[in-house]
């Protein structure tokens, strides 16, 4: 057997990559149109069989015409018509109007009729997706084998890439687009165009989904979503209950699960005797929707049971965001924002492509009637010569030099009837000319002007809403209003102290592992730069490089030894990479206040409340400021001195009250010591925890202040004690 040596780069670059990029541009990500190429050969399919005014066709037809396009297996394309139909209803506004079984979202086992059982056409919305397409609105390419054409993207008139769901796995990336709320993308988009600076989340609430149900809303949590394209929300079922008949009625669950699964983990919690207060669970879904019956044991409290099943089951679940959207066939993740202006860009690009068809098509049209112009003020002269010319090939010549006029308009001429030589029709012709005129410089400056383009789109966006707009199906449900299920554990409480070392260890030792003594494990260089006393049932806020800060329960990390090198914050913190920890503190039942002291004298003071959140969340983003570097992070119970210490060996004393409380985490904070060019706070620590001889010396009563060099007889204290 013969072997030849290749190399491995060559060979990814050779057979993997055209794949892979294959995958992404062609297959699994969205376009800025909200398709992907077999939603859109469907469509398109649809659309040129005269579906979207026509009566319904059986499925099986419309999936042997899209093979035309779609080089794929009948079941692929069923599939994906499957999923764009009302019955099915996955889409918040469907695209296929259908006759018959289609299965149904929130249904994982009930599978959807064949397709020669089943009919279709296109939804009256789908004229606002391929309205002008004939305009010249979008590029128009080759099908798999050149025997037919179709768009390269569809001219949609509203951003349909936010209305309708839309997930796709590819090669080393994925996409997962929530729907939103046509009115309020309308809005948001109108907005946008009117003033581009607007924050986004003024308009667009949040995601809203065909299946209903709660949407857990975090103001912060949205925000981060809609401005980054990444992040993740909770959506919480619908439920009723029936006090006669004992039973919970969920009539609505999340987007992400399915009926079966809800069931499937309540019978198994049952099972394992995690949950004892139900009956029965039955699927009693039927023609009038989604129903799954929950029936309960005597006595039981349905809203406490919910909770417990919220918790611990898909009946309440996660949507992970994951905006990566293909532009100009390059895959950019995008916040909503950022969608929006570049579907801005591609629908003022296609109504660019529009004007110029339609100004050319009239240019076209008024050329003709500035020939026949000329011939209809000498008629008796273009008679003439045609009754003068001998052949049929020279009538077309000689009116082009008896009227100097191009062949074209000859043409033209040449096949007016003789009938419609008369007065009414001269008149009509020539009155055409003067509406053409003004309507091809209307169209020019339509083309010429932003402004004006904008506003089509704009009236385009309002006509739509109007037309189509619905109200929300899933709800907004304040974080601050939901209950939640903390599962009752039994936590050992003991005493205990925590070190955090500088390259990010925290060592969870107890009082009685420390009594036996021993020097401390560490890795080369490093070294404890904090202790902290607490108790196994106690909680802990981190700070890191990034400014997010994170909760963590003392009671979630194993207990060690002084031998061992204790948890490696950022991987049980799930830090990025470039994220480094800075201090670690006590939550101290969330009383008292943080200091922020910043390398340019500016000191911020946040109330530990800012930092407890009512949901059970891990990480909070824009803990602190990252617009000046930060210097130190203080605790303190209440105000006090402090001692600021510039490099430049200026020292200043202030009371913490001169400081004003700011609620907002990432406050920049006031000025407190103000510093020459050059200069940076070194150091800040409470004046008790300090050996100044004489504090008033350094203290001002005002802020700011330029603080006091150091006395000499003070010289032997060390900046840098604690």
């Amino acid at each position: 057997m013969n072997f030849t040596e290749q190399s491995i780069v060559s060979t990814l670059k050779t057979n993997y990559m055209p794949y892979a990029m294959s995958v992404i541009i062609s297959r699994a990500i969205p376009e800025i149109d909200g398709f992907k190429p077999s939603h859109r050969k469907l469509l398109y399919t649809m659309y040129k069989m005269g579906l979207l005014k026509g009566n319904k066709t059986k499925s099986a037809n419309i999936v042997g015409q899209t093979m035309k396009l779609n080089p794929h297996g009948d079941m692929a394309i069923y599939e994906t018509m499957v999923r764009l139909t009302r019955g099915n209803e996955t889409l918040l506004h469907p695209l296929v109007e259908s006759k018959g079984n289609f299965g149904k979202v929130y249904s994982r086992d009930m599978a959807f009729a064949a397709s020669r059982y089943t009919e279709a056409k296109l939804e009256p919305i789908c004229a606002e997706i391929f309205k002008n397409i004939d305009k010249d609105t979008v590029d128009m390419v080759d099908n798999y084998d050149g025997t037919m054409k179709e768009p390269a993207l569809l001219p949609v008139t509203f951003p349909t890439i936010l209305i309708n769901a839309n997930q796709g796995i590819a090669v080393g990336m994925a996409s997962n687009i929530p729907s939103f709320n046509l009115n309020e993308v309308c809005d948001g988009v109108i907005a946008y165009l009117d003033h581009p600076n607007c924050d986004i989340l003024d308009y667009i609430k949040a995601p809203d989904f065909s299946t209903g149900g709660f949407l857990i809303y975090d103001r912060e949590q949205m925000a981060e979503i809609l401005n980054t394209g990444r992040g993740s929300f909770k959506l919480r079922s619908l439920y009723n209950y029936d006090k006669k008949s004992n039973i919970i009625e969920v009539t609505q669950i999340p987007y992400t699960t399915s009926v079966e699964i809800i069931m499937e983990k309540i019978i198994e919690l049952v099972k394992a005797g995690k949950i004892k207060e139900i009956n029965d669970v039955r699927d009693e879904t039927d023609l009038n929707g989604l129903r799954l019956a929950i029936e309960l044991k005597r006595g039981v409290d349905p809203d406490a049971l919910m909770l417990k099943l919220f918790k611990m089951t898909p009946l309440e679940d996660s949507f992970p965001c994951n905006l990566n959207v293909l532009v100009d066939e390059m895959p950019q993740v995008l916040g909503v924002k950022g969608i929006i202006e570049a579907w801005c860009d591609f629908r003022i690009n296609c109504i660019k492509r529009q004007t110029r068809y339609e100004i050319g098509v009239k240019s076209e049209k008024l050329h003709l009637l500035n020939g026949m112009k000329k011939i209809l003020l000498d008629i008796d002269k273009a008679i003439e010569i045609v009754r003068n010319t001998e052949d049929d090939d020279q009538v077309i010549e000689n009116l082009m030099k008896g009227f100097s006029i191009d062949k074209v308009q000859a043409e033209y001429v040449a096949e007016i009837k003789l009938r419609n030589l008369n007065k009414n029709y001269i008149l009509t012709r020539l009155a055409d000319i003067d509406i053409l005129k003004k309507e091809i410089e209307e169209l020019t400056e339509l083309l010429e002007d932003v402004k004006l383009i904008k506003k089509y789109i704009k009236n385009e966006l309002k006509e739509i809403k109007k037309k189509f707009g619905q109200e929300r199906k899933t709800v907004i449900l304040e974080s601050g209003e939901v209950e939640s299920y903390s599962t009752e554990e039994v936590v050992e409480d003991y005493n205990l102290k925590l070190f955090l070392t500088k390259e990010g260890y925290l060592k969870k030792i107890p009082l009685t592992s420390l009594r036996a003594g021993g020097e401390h494990k560490l890795k080369e260089n490093d070294k404890v730069i904090k202790e902290i006393d607490e108790t196994n049932v106690g909680e802990i806020i981190i700070f890191t490089s990034l400014a997010n800060s994170y909760k963590l329960k003392i009671s979630s990390l194993p207990d060690c030894k002084l031998s061992q090198m204790g948890e490696y914050l950022k991987s049980v913190l799930e830090c990025e990479a470039n994220e480094e920890i800075i201090d670690v503190f006590p939550t101290y039942k969330y009383k008292g206040m943080f200091l922020f002291a910043y390398e340019n004298g500016k000191v911020a003071k946040i109330p530990l409340e800012s930092y407890e959140t009512k949901a059970n969340r891990k990480k909070l983003i824009n803990s602190f400021s990252l617009k000046e570097k930060l210097c130190k992070i203080l605790y303190l119970s209440e105000d006090c001195d402090m001692v600021m210490y510039a490099n430049t060996g200026k020292i200043l004393v202030f009371n913490t009250t001169s400081v004003s409380l700011k609620t907002t985490r990432n406050s920049i904070g006031v000025n407190v010591m103000t510093l020459r060019k050059g200069a940076k706070l070194k150091k800040i620590t409470e004046l008790s925890r300090t050996r100044l001889k004489d504090p008033d010396y350094y203290r001002t009563k005002n802020i700011p202040a330029v603080g006091c060099f150091q006395k000499s007889e003070e010289t032997q204290i060390s900046l840098f004690e604690e």
